[in-house]
């Protein structure tokens, strides 16, 4: 059975990898779109990745112009507006479908592990948990504030705070 961290991403710059590298942290993804009117999040999504890349997190960010076109930009252009906009220093990769028959491994992946039948919108995020133990998703309009709020959560039960 295919685990997640068997699954081949594109790096923004190119560069093909597995999630594997990601197999012992808390993994939050996020499908991104520079034109769309959730893209304040990515904010809020750079904070978490600050305050918990030293606690085994990382998010990860997969642009998508799946919804209403609102992913024009290159690959190029993406890093550059995510960087002079929101200051995001996150790992992003190259632009993907999140839905139907041409949808990336990866979110496929997660449509089937959730209760999601397919991504609704931009920014639907899916904390998944080291060694793929849970998968939660949330909605577009979730906060990045309650990502994080269960991030604690889940950190801290398995610490035993």
């Amino acid at each position: 059975m295919t685990k997640i961290y068997d699954i081949n991403v594109t790096q923004i710059d190119g560069q093909v990898k597995t999630l594997k590298d990601y197999e012992d942290k808390y993994m939050v993804i996020v499908n991104t779109a520079s034109k769309c009117g959730l893209v304040g999040q990515l904010e809020g999504l750079e904070e978490i990745y600050k305050e918990f890349k030293d606690k085994n997190v990382a998010v990860l960010g997969f642009p998508s112009n799946q919804f209403l076109n609102q992913e024009p930009l290159d690959s190029e252009g993406i890093e550059a507006f995510c960087q002079m906009n929101y200051n995001v220093t996150f790992p992003l990769f190259e632009k993907i479908k999140v839905n139907g028959r041409d949808a990336h491994p990866l979110y496929k992946y997660l449509i089937e592990n959730t209760d999601n039948k397919k991504i609704k919108w931009n920014f639907t995020k899916f904390i998944v948990t080291p060694h793929e133990e849970k998968i939660i998703s949330f909605a577009p309009k979730t906060s990045p504030e309650t990502v994080k709020k269960e991030l604690y959560a889940l950190i801290d039960s398995k610490i035993g705070l």
